[in-house]
């Protein structure tokens, strides 16, 4: 079993331009799924939410980024702290927004404006155990529960950038060719090609985000609101 502490206080917080840097994941895992009508495996996207005391909605993870780190580091710590998962990073940013607390601007900075780095996470691992999980409840939702749900218009569309990184993935393995296998001969290299289906990974048009090598579904996408200030997305 693994165990961390969270770190606390404010003597290493970064700010620039008088923001609070700040810095989080979009946790994500695959989940197996049967569809019975056709007698096919697919496999849906989810993404981790958290809870916060006396809130019916939710947030991703996120929090301070402190100086002896990375924005990427910071949002795997930060992720490991408030939803005790760890996993495999992509190392590029969805983007960066610049927002308002209304609920705690004393958090950010004598203006209340916070400058957000986001990053996409795929699941690895969940702790049984974790620094802020007294405070914090961990849900698996699929991507239009995730938008319903989402507190914070920047984080709507952080999640919506990372659809469409996972989207443009899918361009790219389409871009493989499929052959067919000859099982009968021992395979050459020079002569034999593999039958490979790498359409895999989701099309941000989906309603439920599915991957599968057959079907797909057709676009459901939801949106939230809060104050922003600007935005600079990745994409």
């Amino acid at each position: 079993m693994s165990f961390c502490v969270a770190r606390t206080g404010r003597h290493r917080q970064r700010y620039e331009d008088n923001f609070r840097l700040v810095s989080g994941c979009i946790p994500y895992r695959w989940r197996k799924d049967i569809n019975d009508s056709k007698g096919q495996t697919e496999y849906i996207i989810e993404v981790l939410m958290l809870t916060s005391p006396n809130r019916d909605d939710l947030v991703f993870p996120k929090g301070g980024w402190e100086d002896d780190e990375t924005a990427l580091e910071a949002a795997c710590r930060e992720t490991l702290e408030e939803a005790g998962v760890k996993g495999i990073p992509r190392e590029n940013p969805l983007g960066m927004w610049e927002f308002r607390s209304k609920s705690s601007q004393d958090l950010c900075h004598l203006e209340g404006g916070c400058r957000g780095y986001m990053f996409a996470l795929e699941v690895t691992e969940e702790l049984e155990t974790w620094p802020e999980q007294k405070n914090r409840d961990r849900q698996w939702l699929n991507v239009r529960e995730a938008f319903r749900l989402c507190r914070y218009d920047w984080m709507c569309q952080a999640l919506e950038e990372f659809l469409k990184i996972m989207a443009e993935d899918r361009e790219l393995y389409k871009q493989e060719e499929k052959v067919d296998v000859d099982l009968t001969q021992v395979p050459d290299v020079s002569t034999n090609k593999v039958d490979v289906d790498l359409t895999q990974v989701p099309d941000a048009s989906t309603n439920m985000f599915i991957r599968s090598t057959t079907t797909t579904t057709q676009p459901h996408i939801g949106f939230c609101n809060e104050p922003m200030l600007s935005s600079n997305s990745s994409s």
